[in-house]
């Protein structure tokens, strides 16, 4: 594939989120940007979802995961939806009931403005280091793959996607993203059916034969009885549905979305749509990686992993089809990166900085200063992106992704504890408790071996983060007078 072919082919994509954007933030204020004026489509949010939802991470980890794991991400998915389930049924409801711009005024109402901020800055932290991973490692596929032998550096590819990222949700915010997320989803999810449909082809199999030789070189395995083991499946089921209980009914970026439907009933009808194409979509993605280890021995491949899917495509598809790839393959990077930022903007505007209290603020101020924010954080987006590229190391990747379970455990407490009881809190404790969950959470798993022998803690560093959080401010709550 050309240099002058990728050229045309990300000038083009970028025009057209560009033209989109124009047409979407005409008299754009505030509203707009925060919960796009609360008159999103709901079939819209609910395709556009899906992108962010999986973002490049699973658009590369998910296929190169089949060698080592085989189909047993179909634990998790079974807990991720019976997490929407319950989002759909408890969360949903309570948002819309209370009418809130920012979930985390939830917890204001309920416990208190020092647990408000708690939860506000805990998913700052959160969607900041894990939206900057997930950025690094699309980044830094394409660097390798491409934009490496064309001698662009690796900070000025950063820039010029940020810049990219900035120009399309500087003005219309969520108003702007509900359709570029759509428009990407549909790219991603295309990219996905094209690339296997190939494999298909060139290996001259249909579904069921497929299957049948996946099943014979152990691939379909699913099920993980050791209780020992991270991959047990009830451990599985179980971090599946606090992941998204956690990270999409208690994460702004999400349900900043969901808000913006106009009505309840909407809302809930676009997370059960995202819940099925989203599964459907995860599920393609388990076959295509299947499909890649069938066809890399023959073929003389011998990446595995993160590598295996662009060693394939790169080494054997067609131009084309590399053009295609690609195209999938920014399609699931600018979802999540575009969302993380307009969400961390709403939420430090909102609930660190209180734009919509401050009533000596004219319109045109607080959306001045929304601008700074906005900006601010692709600044850091850049530095984070940066640091890690410095670092090199591919475990960093993993290693910031897996502090998500650290972050997200207190506002998994945080909620839990003010759904679950009718107790107060002794406010002013409650930022001592939110930072001593995942304090405690990092002795036990650095200490799993003298603690648990060989048992070993998986995704379920979440529930117990979670659960520490909650006992914590059991402790210091009182009963309501």
């Amino acid at each position: 594939m050309s240099a002058v072919s990728l050229f045309s082919l990300i000038s083009a994509y970028f025009a057209l989120l560009l033209i989109v954007a124009w047409r979407t933030s005409r008299n754009a204020n505030n509203d707009s940007f925060f919960i796009g004026n609360k008159n999103s489509n709901w079939l819209l949010v609910a395709f556009g979802m899906v992108g962010t939802t999986m973002s490049g991470v699973t658009f590369i980890s998910v296929p190169g995961a089949i060698g080592r794991d085989g189909f047993g991400y179909l634990q998790v998915i079974l807990g991720y939806v019976l997490g929407y389930i319950a989002v759909i049924a408890v969360l949903l409801p309570l948002y819309y009931r209370l009418k809130l711009t920012s979930i985390y005024t939830y917890l204001a109402r309920r416990l208190g403005p020092r647990s408000y901020q708690s939860g506000a800055a805990f998913f700052i932290l959160s969607r900041t280091l894990s939206a900057s991973a997930r950025l690094y490692l699309v980044v830094n596929i394409l660097q390798m793959t491409i934009l490496d032998s064309m001698g662009v550096p690796f900070w000025l590819s950063t820039v010029v996607i940020l810049a990219m990222i900035l120009l399309y949700t500087y003005e219309g915010g969520v108003k702007t993203i509900v359709w570029t997320d759509t428009l990407q989803t549909a790219g991603m999810v295309l990219s996905l059916v094209i690339c296997t449909g190939w494999l298909l082809h060139a290996m001259d199999l249909g579904p069921l034969a497929s299957l049948a030789r996946m099943h014979e070189q152990n691939l379909t395995r699913v099920l993980t009885t050791a209780i020992d083991s991270p991959a047990n499946v009830w451990k599985q089921v179980g971090a599946g549905f606090f992941i998204v209980l956690a990270m999409t009914g208690m994460d702004q970026e999400t349900m900043q979305k969901n808000i913006s439907v106009k009505t309840l009933r909407d809302a809930q009808k676009n997370m059960a749509l995202m819940t099925i194409v989203l599964t459907v979509v995860l599920v393609l993605f388990m076959y295509l990686g299947g499909l890649l280890y069938l066809y890399a021995p023959a073929a003389g491949v011998t990446a595995v992993g993160d590598k295996i899917f662009p060693a394939v495509v790169m080494g054997h598809m067609p131009a084309a089809l590399q053009l295609i790839f690609f195209i999938g393959l920014i399609s699931a990077l600018f979802p999540s990166a575009d969302g993380a930022m307009t969400a961390l903007t709403s939420s430090f505007s909102i609930d660190i900085l209180g734009v919509q209290r401050r009533t000596d603020l004219t319109e045109a101020a607080k959306t001045r200063l929304r601008h700074r924010v906005h900006l601010a954080f692709c600044a850091i987006f850049l530095a984070l992106v940066l640091l890690f590229k410095w670092v090199d190391n591919a475990s960093m990747v993993g290693l910031v992704l897996k502090l998500t379970g650290y972050t997200y455990g207190p506002l998994l407490g945080l909620f839990a504890f003010g759904i679950l009881t009718r107790r107060a809190v002794r406010d002013r404790w409650v930022p001592v408790v939110a930072l001593a969950g995942p304090v405690l959470c990092y002795v036990i798993d650095f200490n799993q071996e003298v603690l648990f022998g060989s048992y070993r803690i998986g995704l379920e560093l979440l529930i117990l983060n979670g659960l520490i959080v909650f006992t914590g401010l059991m402790l210091v709550s009182k009963k309501q007078q």
